[in-house]
């Protein structure tokens, strides 16, 4: 028995390995696209894509972090009894209630459309939210043949399937846009387009994982009677469902944010639409690179969430403390590394990715912020994992609020500017009440002075070697190509001062730099710069 447990569990370490690699993957794509999608539309453009963005995020949240959990561990119990009567009617279930779903929210989507445009200040939008309604309509397939595979612990439908979805949606968005814009048609028109391809990508996902049902020659149609009662299986779907999808949108729920009040705060301090549309477009900008910078820290603690989760169960205390550690601490190294190291070069940055430098000294407060939204995705993940979702919940509607009410008071003072300040209120305000919450739940205080002085030390010491890099290469700058080498060059040149800064400072064990990327070889090095001294 102890060998099939042990089995057991490395089979499911190796299945979250296999969706953190996904998730990786997704996150990646969705940031990288919008770089080049703004290079063909223009900042207006951007700014039009970016108003109904929230809605498909929305989407992704419960057709892949949502409802597919949820199913998985009502899948996974029925497995465990050897009931696949009892595996079928979750199924079943599950499919009728999120058809349900699926259809209420596309019908107020597409007869709404109109209102929520005029809401976000732009009934031009219309036409792009009653395209991305449609999406919804998928969502019943993909959540339940998701649910199932992963309740199976069969993660490379799921896997394939989320990669594939992204990289459909991505490749239709840049040809469909580009061939639109080419063409002479409007920015709006170029929009919708890149909306159809919510639609192309969930289409593909479906087919990849419609062959894998079907391989398998299974029926979601052969109903045997259950002891499982439906309004159980509805019940746990609605609250447990809609706590993990809520939980996965912080990042989404603010830009909803934006989306909702920014363009109408801006043309109300006096701004003219046009130009309203084009500063818009232009805050818009730093979302991608916000993205980025949290990918790392955050796609480190999705790997970690289901060993913290399976400790849990055991009661094993100790693991829990040391991966909690450990995660908050790669959190804030690479988290102020990310903030600091971005702000600095955003500039040639910003030059280097959308053309020219508008709108860097907003870009840069907003990329400061990438510190605190990693620690909150963090401590957010981490709270998941122990079992507290319900408060990890509370702090994405906390951020949410918190935005909306910065906007308001800083966006009238600040203009694009003040919206960057509001994100960063909004983090803020979120790590600090997950943080508190995690440490009252664990009883421990996870980040220590000495290892805040090690970090700030090392970023201070990259912040300065990036601006002297800067004043000693500020001709490069004049030109796209030259910004281009000025950016790279400085992303090694930051990066490799902080790195050898935070090795200095022993931050992390031996032991457990060996967990990361490359770590044996950093080892080696870490060896060496102990032997100088």
């Amino acid at each position: 028995m102890a060998i099939n447990g042990e089995s057991r569990n490395a089979s499911i370490w190796r299945g979250a390995t296999v969706l953190a690699i996904a998730a990786v993957v997704m996150k990646i794509l969705s940031a990288f696209y919008r770089i080049p999608y703004q290079n063909i539309v223009g900042d207006i453009g951007f700014y039009i894509y970016q108003q109904v963005y929230p809605i498909y995020a929305m989407v992704i949240a419960l057709a892949t972090y949502g409802y597919p959990v949820v199913i998985s561990k009502l899948v996974a119990e029925q497995a465990e009894e050897k009931n696949e009567a009892g595996i079928r009617y979750v199924l079943q279930v599950s499919f009728w209630f999120l058809a349900v779903m699926g259809l209420l929210c596309f019908g107020v989507l597409y007869v709404g459309g109109g209102w929520i445009a005029r809401w976000m200040g732009d009934e031009k939008l219309t036409p792009l939210i009653r395209t991305i309604s449609f999406s919804f309509l998928l969502l019943p397939f993909l959540s339940v043949l998701r649910g199932y595979f992963q309740g199976k612990n069969e993660m490379m439908p799921t896997a394939l399937s989320q990669v594939a979805e992204q990289s459909v949606r991505v490749a239709t968005i840049i040809i469909c846009s580009y061939l639109l814009v080419k063409t002479g048609h409007t920015m709006y028109e170029a929009g919708t387009g890149a909306i159809f391809g919510s639609l192309t990508g969930g289409f593909a996902a479906l087919l990849l994982l419609s062959a894998y049902w079907l391989r398998s020659a299974r029926s979601l149609y052969f109903y045997e009677a259950s002891r499982l009662s439906a309004q159980s299986v509805i019940r746990y779907l609605f609250v447990q469902g809609l706590t993990i999808c809520i939980a996965n949108m912080a990042l989404t729920l603010t830009q909803l944010a934006d989306a909702m009040s920014l363009l109408s705060l801006l043309m109300e301090k006096g701004i003219e639409e046009q130009a309203a549309k084009a500063f818009k477009g232009v805050y818009d900008r730093g979302q991608p690179l916000v993205q980025l910078g949290t990918v790392v820290a955050t796609s480190f603690s999705l790997t970690l969430v289901p060993l913290i989760a399976g400790a849990k169960k055991r009661g094993d205390e100790t693991f829990i403390l040391e991966k909690i550690d450990v995660t908050l601490r790669v959190a804030l190294v690479v988290g102020i590394g990310a903030a600091f190291g971005l702000a600095a070069l955003i500039r040639p940055v910003n030059i280097m990715l959308f053309k020219n430098d508008a709108g860097s000294w907003p870009l840069a407060i907003l990329s400061l912020s990438i510190f605190f939204t990693t620690m909150s995705l963090t401590a957010s993940a981490l709270l998941q994992g122990i079992g507290y979702e319900q408060f990890a919940v509370i702090g994405v509607l906390i951020a949410f609020i918190s935005k909306w009410l910065g906007n308001l008071w800083f966006v009238p003072m600040f203009g694009i500017a003040g919206a960057s300040w509001a994100t960063w209120l909004s983090y803020i305000v979120m790590f600090l009440f997950l943080y508190q919450v995690l440490r009252k739940k664990i009883g421990v205080w996870f980040i220590r002075k000495k290892d805040v002085y090690a970090v700030m030390k090392a970023a201070l010491i990259m912040v300065v070697s990036l601006k002297l890099y800067m004043w000693g290469t500020q001709l490069w700058g004049g030109s796209r190509l030259g910004a281009t080498g000025q950016a790279l060059l400085g992303v090694l040149l930051g990066g490799s001062v902080y790195i050898i800064m935070i090795l200095r400072g022993k931050l992390f064990s031996p032991k457990e730099i060996a967990l990361f990327p490359f770590g044996e070889k950093l080892c080696i090095f870490l060896g060496k710069i102990g032997d100088e001294k």
